[in-house]
């Protein structure tokens, strides 16, 4: 029997609390571990599990509202749709997907806005032209470094807290080798973003290059792929080679996919779920979660006022 999931009776509670600090959390050891998510349940469970930040990944709201690849086919308005749900049920720091800004600098004022207004913690913009593609995907292409300067100045203008923090990613180590990634990355430090992003390392030799020139002066993010270019490693020793977070950002998509796989086949061969009701919450156990009882108790203190 799987482990269930506690009961949430606070739910009604929780969207006034402030969100956490993940400015002061980027400062402090250990490193912060954001699983991926693409809603508001996914990021409940997150929350109940622990994590204190999370990983509001484009390339999970692709996969999960569009059933599509992460080949930039979402709109700014459906990941602040996301962004907004989340922040409404949890006080998590969430570090939000921005893909490329959708567009020029003026865009990237408009996404950087509206991101932080539906409640985002840190937004990520990176160097490729749009559409973009998932970072472990062949076949990128990128804007001009001096382009990427512009979009992140204005990103850092549009924001109104400096506690919003922007992440700058650039995928020109897939592109243009490690040399001219570092280039890049170090142009974005310069422009003043809060951290730095190099997608797409592939061994060792990259790590070294990329610490030796940053370690100490900014945070540097990880990103974690099953099957990408990257090699999995620990959140422990990603911490010792000097990375500040370090994102999950499609895992629970996986982990998801493989389970409703399975369930749709026993389903299908069965005609009905009794056979995976033991890996299922029962109705009962899914309100508990969810706060239910809570809820309605809430709103029968309005009724007939």
């Amino acid at each position: 029997m799987t482990r269930q999931p506690s009961s949430s009776s606070q739910a009604p509670q929780q969207a006034s609390r402030q969100p956490a600090k993940l400015k002061q959390q980027l400062q402090d050891t250990p490193i912060v571990v954001a699983p991926g998510v693409f809603d508001a349940l996914g990021a409940s469970l997150a929350e109940q599990a622990g994590f204190e930040s999370v990983y509001l990944s484009g390339a999970s709201l692709a996969y999960t509202q569009l059933g599509r690849p992460d080949i930039g086919l979402l709109s700014i308005t459906e990941i602040c749709a996301a962004m907004s749900h989340i922040r409404e049920r949890t006080n998590l720091s969430v570090v939000v997907d921005c893909d490329t800004g959708f567009g020029n600098a003026m865009n990237v004022m408009r996404s950087v806005r509206l991101l932080e207004r539906s409640g985002a913690n840190a937004i990520q913009l990176e160097d490729q032209t749009y559409p973009k593609r998932c970072g472990h995907l062949r076949g990128k292409t990128l804007v001009s470094k001096s382009e990427m300067v512009g979009k992140l100045h204005a990103a850092l203008d549009a924001r109104e807290s400096d506690k919003t923090l922007i992440i700058g990613r650039t995928d020109a180590l897939g592109v243009e080798g490690t040399d001219s990634a570092i280039e890049r990355a170090q142009a974005y430090y310069e422009a003043g973003v809060d951290m730095l992003f190099i997608e797409g390392i592939r061994s060792d030799e990259d790590i070294s290059k990329i610490m030796a020139r940053f370690k100490g002066k900014v945070p540097i993010m990880a990103n974690m792929v099953e099957g990408g270019d990257t090699p999995l490693q620990n959140a422990q020793a990603l911490e010792a080679l000097g990375f500040s977070l370090v994102i999950f950002p499609g895992a629970l998509v996986r982990a998801i996919t493989h389970m409703a796989s399975r369930f749709f086949a026993t389903l299908k061969q069965d005609g009905t779920t009794d056979a995976f009701r033991d890996q299922m919450l029962d109705f009962k156990q899914l309100n508990d979660y969810l706060g239910t009882e809570a809820m309605l108790e809430l709103g029968q203190q309005y009724d007939n006022r």
